[in-house]
């Protein structure tokens, strides 16, 4: 470990501890602040380790802003540095949904917390869709003949898993490995792989996903298997909640689910923190416990496991090529389930306005950030419905 860094333990988890209280703006506003007060301003973090970081973030299942800041607490303070790090920026937001939970479940059943989230419904189904393209630009490429051409194959990944992810309104994990894997082989296939290889690997997840036991047992199961097919932005998650949450389980009505994204949006640090949500209005406190150490354990597992040889890692062909495949589906899947939520939650024509303005205000209004939108939707949900 380099004794000559700028920065002790303590500076570094306060920082993260402030980031996670009063960050807002989701993954990619927040790896935007650690940027410029940890590399630009303060100097704690060079520019080679924070590329580093970031491109491990963005190959590696987990939430993008909480992996990369994992990283950052393991450069020069290894794993207690990862571990305090970790807890220090998804405490705050996790504190807050759990108070958020316990506010939903006491008046949940008043009008005028359900004209609320009339409003703040249908300004998500807006936030998402748009979240959902530019991130099937990022991912993918640009809606144009040249992309699909070139990337034809990531393009049908995307196609078959919108589809089948509307259709089924269940996520397809099977789909993003074969997705993964055959991307993998027809770009750059391993010296490993084999028919048997394969076979293991895509009758692994069956098994850990059919695992049947007690209430907190299945969220604990669910909530990992999320945790660790999630690549990129957090929203990426909602197809795997939508499905499982919802359609499988039924732990929560649609309207609890739209209501449970929302406040990730109004609440700092990262997006998945809705998990804790969820979790709450589930089963209570240990839901909410259960929930969120499920979904963030991978992402630190994956970090901490990679970040020592990560150089070679990232040079690896075969490993990108397979992240590409299953980051194509995953999208699909993502853009699949805000179909699925719009038509059960776009049900009128406020609703239906309140989505499109929400979507014309990012767009035009740069600097406008999610929860103010929010906020105005729940005002006009009050005043479409009460007054």
């Amino acid at each position: 470990m380099n004794e000559n860094h700028k920065y002790t333990l303590r500076e570094l988890t306060l920082y993260f501890l402030k980031l996670g209280t009063i960050g807002f703006g989701g993954p990619v506003a927040l790896v935007g602040y650690m940027h410029r007060d940890l590399v630009e301003n303060r100097k704690w973090i060079s520019e080679e380790e924070y590329k580093e970081g970031l491109a491990l973030a963005q190959l590696a299942p987990g939430p993008l802003a909480a992996q990369l800041g994992i990283y950052l607490g393991f450069v020069h303070y290894r794993i207690l540095g990862a571990t305090l790090i970790g807890f220090a920026f998804v405490l705050p937001s996790f504190i807050m949904v759990v108070l958020l939970g316990i506010i939903y479940k006491l008046f949940g059943g008043l009008l005028w917390i359900q004209a609320v989230f009339y409003g703040v419904g249908a300004a998500v189904v807006g936030i998402i869709a748009l979240s959902s393209y530019k991130l099937t630009l990022k991912s993918i490429g640009k809606l144009n003949l040249e992309s699909f051409k070139s990337k034809w194959l990531l393009w049908l990944f995307f196609i078959l898993a919108t589809i089948i992810t509307y259709v089924t309104e269940q996520e397809q994990i099977l789909l993003f490995i074969a997705a993964g894997l055959l991307y993998m082989i027809v770009k750059a296939s391993p010296k490993w792989w084999n028919v048997s290889t394969v076979n293991s690997l895509i009758l692994a997840p069956i098994a850990f996903w059919n695992y049947e036991s007690t209430t907190l047992t299945k969220i604990a199961v669910f909530f990992t298997e999320a945790g660790a097919f999630v690549f990129g932005s957090g929203l990426a998650i909602v197809p795997f909640l939508h499905s499982g949450v919802v359609v499988e389980n039924q732990w929560l009505t649609e309207q609890q689910f739209l209501d449970s994204v929302a406040v990730a949006m109004i609440t700092p640090g990262p997006v998945v923190i809705t998990v804790g949500f969820i979790g709450y209005l589930v089963a209570g406190f240990v839901g909410a416990v259960v929930a969120a150490l499920a979904t963030f354990l991978p992402c630190y597992l994956f970090t901490i496991a990679m970040a020592p040889y990560f150089k070679k890692i990232a040079k690896n062909e075969s490993v990108k090529a397979f992240v590409e495949g299953i980051t194509a589906a995953v999208v699909g899947a993502l853009v699949g389930s805000v179909i699925v939520i719009a038509k059960r939650s776009i049900i009128d024509t406020p609703t239906i306005a309140i989505a499109i303005l929400s979507i014309a205000a990012l767009l035009y209004y740069k600097k406008i950030q999610e929860p103010y939108i929010i906020a105005i939707a729940a005002v006009l949900g009050v005043f479409i419905k009460l007054i």
